[in-house]
């Protein structure tokens, strides 16, 4: 049985959930988002809550209940709240910059790599060190950071490279003689 699945999630104030079939949508401060819920669970909005429950006692739609409850709190938060990802960049040289709507990087290559600002996200650079995205969407604000995080990822032996805000990186001791 899952335990997260058994959970209602709560709607905040300034939040507004709506249910039509297996379609839930939440409108809230900071924008509308909408989730298709599969067919082997079954939604129903009562109490300011939203409550998801299996059609049966199988295990697809056990695994689908949890994650059904997952994606309907997420996206209840992130119309509340946005998401944010924090990325940094370690190394000599390495920088970021916003030239208009594209991340500009640089991390050591021959040429900047260009990164264009997905829809529904933004991305801001406060310090030539330090990334930050936020949006309404967290599969998407996840996705963009580890695309960003993919041009450079961390190396062992010095840590170089961009890394998340509170990642630690497992040092390696260099060659011996």
């Amino acid at each position: 049985m899952s335990r997260i699945g058994k959970l209602p999630v709560n709607v905040p104030n300034g939040v507004t959930v709506t249910v039509n079939g297996q379609t839930i949508k939440a409108k809230g401060p900071k924008g509308e988002l909408s989730f298709d819920v599969m067919d082997l669970c079954t939604v129903a909005f009562n109490d300011n809550a939203v409550q998801i429950q299996p059609v049966d006692k199988s295990k697809e739609a056990r695994s689908a209940w949890g994650m059904s409850r997952t994606m309907v709190a997420n996206m209840v938060q992130g119309v509340a709240n946005e998401f944010t990802r924090e990325l940094e960049l370690v190394g000599v040289g390495y920088r970021a910059q916003m030239k208009g709507n594209v991340l500009s990087l640089a991390l050591g290559y021959s040429h900047d790599v260009e990164f264009p600002t997905p829809a529904g996200l933004t991305i801001a650079t406060p310090k030539p060190t330090e990334i930050i995205i936020s949006g309404i969407d967290k599969q998407r604000v996840g996705q963009a950071a580890a695309e960003i995080r993919g041009f450079r990822p961390p190396e062992p032996y010095k840590g170089k490279g961009i890394k998340y805000k509170n990642e630690f990186i497992f040092r390696k001791e260099g060659k011996k003689k």
